[in-house]
């Protein structure tokens, strides 16, 4: 049976010394002229300064530009909220137009293996590709959680890409998750603001 195509962006599910993700994540801040939307799982880089309080700024990530984390909450106005849009809490996308400042929560942990979805065009990964190197790709969001993916047309030793390749999830689902069109990859980022990129192994 094929994979599903439920992209989701980059969600955080352990560390790498094998605890499990603690939940844990630090705030930044969307500055008000920012032309971007964001959504829950989008990969998010430095945007430089900060804003009056002292928060950084982030933004959109670029791939191969290094990457800061994904964004796994967001609120409006001052520090934060249950949603993105003050009056209508139900709304997770921050939106590209925008009449205050934003603050989100991001898993900004070098060491945090993330789940993310393969494309579903080209060729796809394969077993051999596993301990290289790629890159992520900007998505559509649903309106609720990142489209970002993981694209198959990057892979390589290159220190400089985004993510390493750790293995396909194993996480249990009614759909066996395979090697094709949209698996579910475990990765973590390789070029990291805090933490240097490293080579791929081929």
């Amino acid at each position: 049976m094929a994979n599903p195509n439920t992209p989701f962006g980059l969600t955080p599910i352990r560390y790498l010394n094998g605890a499990p993700w603690n939940g844990a994540a630090r705030m930044y801040s969307i500055a008000s002229g920012d032309v971007n939307a964001f959504a829950i799982g989008d990969p998010l880089m430095i945007a430089g300064g900060a804003d009056a309080s002292g928060i950084p700024t982030v933004t959109l990530a670029t791939p191969g530009s290094g990457l800061l984390g994904p964004m796994i909450g967001s609120g409006g106005l001052i520090y934060g909220g249950p949603g993105a849009v003050p009056g209508a809490l139900e709304t997770t996308v921050i939106p590209a137009t925008k009449l205050h400042d934003y603050y989100v929560m991001v898993v900004d942990d070098p060491m945090v293996i993330f789940e993310v979805q393969e494309i579903g065009t080209g060729t796809a990964l394969a077993a051999a590709d596993v301990g290289l190197n790629a890159n992520l790709v900007a998505g559509t969001n649903s309106g609720f959680l990142s489209g970002w993916l993981l694209t198959n047309t990057t892979e390589a030793v290159t220190a400089t890409l985004d993510v390493k390749l750790l293995g396909l999830s194993q996480r249990k689902t009614t759909t066996p998750n395979t090697f094709g069109a949209y698996a579910k990859w475990e990765v973590v980022i390789n070029n990291h603001y805090f933490k240097a990129g490293t080579l791929g192994i081929s």
